[in-house]
């Protein structure tokens, strides 16, 4: 994926398309999701429903958290990594590689996403006297903003970055009515991210083989070879659809929407495999961002209509 020059911007516009707020569409509309099927539960269980008011609330705070917090593992990737993205080619005019913002402003922003963070999972207790969220918050915050950390240390690394975006589904739920993570169907639901994230995030990490090998990080391609890692990938995601038939399985709420989201993710995984075995990583663009977000945006939807059915 290109990466835009950042000299020819402000630093402000610059650290906003660095931060790439779009990217925010992995994790989002599972959280959100996760919100629906902790608010109304399946009929039967002995979990209550939330009244629409309060889960109207809930929802706009739980979507504000999941962009501060996710802003926040950003800008921690980018300072971890500063110097070694101005080694690599394709990261070099990212602002702070670059030298074009200066690093006492990533910290500065880094920590008001943090504190905002923090004080919207506080929210929670004074409108919900529910204090979940804000005594998670601290811990939440510190695993999604390790993940540059841990690429130098384990070829795991896709997986830490794929359980940091499944923490959106858990977090939802906490925040909204903890009561509902007593059944499977939203671990199944979590399972299903971390698997999907870290097959794509393994892709995505066969752009830099050979600066990973140089720098001595510690990606699955440049450890295990880029064969192997891609028949990692493949297996993760063949992982997350059957996970995604499970979540199906075990709960009621969820029709023929869901089937149909679960068979429509099948094939742009298949076309996402398809077009890297056929071009590589020149169509990034296509793979990773365009491909995966409208797998996560129309699991979204199917998922919410079939709750609300």
């Amino acid at each position: 994926m290109s990466t835009i020059d950042s000299s020819t911007l402000t630093p402000q516009r610059a650290m906003l398309g660095d931060i790439k707020v779009a990217h925010s569409v992995f994790a989002l509309p599972f959280a959100v999701l996760a919100g629906f099927m902790a608010a109304f539960p399946a009929a039967g269980t002995e979990v209550g429903t939330i009244a629409p008011l309060r889960f109207a609330v809930d929802l706009v705070l739980v979507v504000c958290a999941m962009v501060t917090a996710r802003t926040a593992a950003m800008l921690s990737n980018r300072i971890f990594d500063r110097e070694i993205d101005a080694r690599n080619p394709r990261t070099a005019t990212r602002p702070l590689a670059s030298g074009s913002v200066a690093l006492g402003q990533y910290v500065f922003v880094f920590i008001a996403m943090s504190v905002l963070f923090v004080a919207i999972a506080s929210a929670f207790w004074f409108v919900n006297d529910n204090p979940w969220p804000l005594i998670l918050a601290f811990p939440v915050l510190a695993w999604i903003c390790a993940y540059g950390l841990f690429k130098r240390f384990t070829a795991l690394c896709h997986l830490w970055l794929g359980a940091s975006l499944a923490l959106s589904v858990p977090a939802a739920a906490v925040a909204i009515n903890p009561p509902t993570l007593a059944g499977p169907q939203l671990w199944l639901l979590a399972s299903m991210v971390l698997c999907w994230v870290a097959g794509f995030d393994v892709i995505y990490a066969l752009q830099d083989v050979q600066v990973d090998r140089a720098e001595g990080l510690h990606s699955m391609p440049s450890r295990l070879g880029e064969s192997a890692a891609l028949w990692i990938s493949r297996l993760l995601h063949l992982a997350a659809v059957l996970l995604l038939a499970l979540v199906w399985w075990t709960d009621t709420r969820l029709g023929g929407a869901w089937l149909v989201g679960v068979a429509t993710v099948a094939t742009l995984l298949i076309v996402e495999h398809a077009t890297v075995h056929r071009w590589g990583t020149s169509r990034m663009a296509i793979t990773f961002f365009t491909l995966n977000g409208i797998m996560s945006c129309l699991l979204g939807v199917v998922g919410v209509i079939d709750v609300l059915a």
